[in-house]
Parts: C-alpha cells; sequence; structure tokens
C-alpha cells in the first residue's frame, strides 16, 4: 500500500533497528502505545513480529525506513480494531492521518470490513485529531479499561462504519 508520502507493507528482519528505535525504545511513543519497552535493543524479540498478516511497516517512501506501524485485530466476519504508533520524531507532520487513511481504504476496499474502531488512552488529543480527520466519530469511554504503566487508564473509542475515497 502507498500514498504519496508512505508505503505500508509487510514487517522485516532488517526493520529491528528502526522498531527499536522508533517505538520500543521511544518513551515518548510508549506513553500513548502500548508497547513493551525495551532499553537495549538486544532485549527485542523481534521475531514475534515477523510475518504477521495484520502487522504492517509504516515507512518513509523517500528513505524505505520504518517510522512506526500500524495493525488491525480484533477481527470479526466485518469487523476490527486498527492501532498505531510512530516514533516521536515523526509526529506533527501528518504522517499518521495519512497511514490511518490509507489502512482504512485498505480495510474497508479489500478486506471488506463494515465496521472499523480505534481506541486511545482518554486526553490523547493528537490521535483523536488523527481518527476525526480520517473520518472517524467517537463511540463511547470505558473507564479503567487497562493498567498500562502502572497507571489505570481509560480508554475512548471512535468508529467509522462507511468508507469514502477522498
Amino acid at each position: 500500500m502507498e500514498t504519496k508520502r508512505l508505503i505500508l507493507d509487510s514487517i522485516k528482519e532488517s526493520d529491528k533497528d528502526d522498531y527499536f528505535n522508533n517505538i520500543s525504545h521511544d518513551k515518548k511513543v510508549l506513553e500513548t502505545f502500548i508497547c513493551r519497552y525495551t532499553e537495549t535493543i538486544e532485549e527485542l524479540d523481534f521475531s514475534s513480529y515477523l510475518g504477521k498478516q495484520y502487522l504492517f511497516a509504516i515507512r518513509l517512501k523517500e528513505t524505505g525506513r520504518l517510522m512506526g506501524i500500524i495493525l488491525y485485530f480484533n477481527e470479526t466476519a466485518d469487523s476490527c480494531e486498527i492501532g498505531y504508533g510512530i516514533g516521536s520524531e515523526f509526529w506533527n507532520q501528518g504522517y499518521a492521518t495519512e497511514a490511518v487513511q490509507r489502512f482504512l481504504e485498505y480495510l474497508f476496499q479489500e478486506k471488506e470490513m463494515k465496521t472499523v474502531y480505534a481506541s486511545f488512552f482518554t486526553g490523547n488529543n493528537a490521535s483523536r485529531r488523527v481518527m476525526e480527520k480520517c473520518g472517524m466519530h467517537y463511540s463511547h469511554i470505558v473507564e479503567n479499561e487497562l493498567t498500562y504503566l502502572g497507571i489505570s487508564r481509560d480508554l475512548t473509542y471512535y468508529v467509522i462504519n462507511d468508507w469514502r475515497s477522498s
């Protein structure tokens, strides 16, 4: 899958360094994206990310390097939930919105989903804005849905039930 600036494709063994630097070792990312922190690259069990058909690298087209990941999960016959994380050095440049828009197009057109959900830690306004820009709308909040980094977290859910290619 491609956009103007990005490629979304499978995770490769050669992505380990970029994944470490942009996701699992980036403490800013881990404040908003659920992932196990790794202090050193040797601690990272990267093999668990390889060969997953529901997990995609988000790459800068100009370099081909992994800057983030996007995935779908909780899949049923016609719905799923998505999640995404992008390295903090790439924040506030429209990359997340661009990746999510293309991913939604893939899920609705190729996977034939009817409903796609996404959630964020309540208060994460950047993720809320990404979802709204992609046509998603507020669904509900689940208080104390999970404990992450030792803090009980509320999750705000957004949903989209139709896809309009724009």
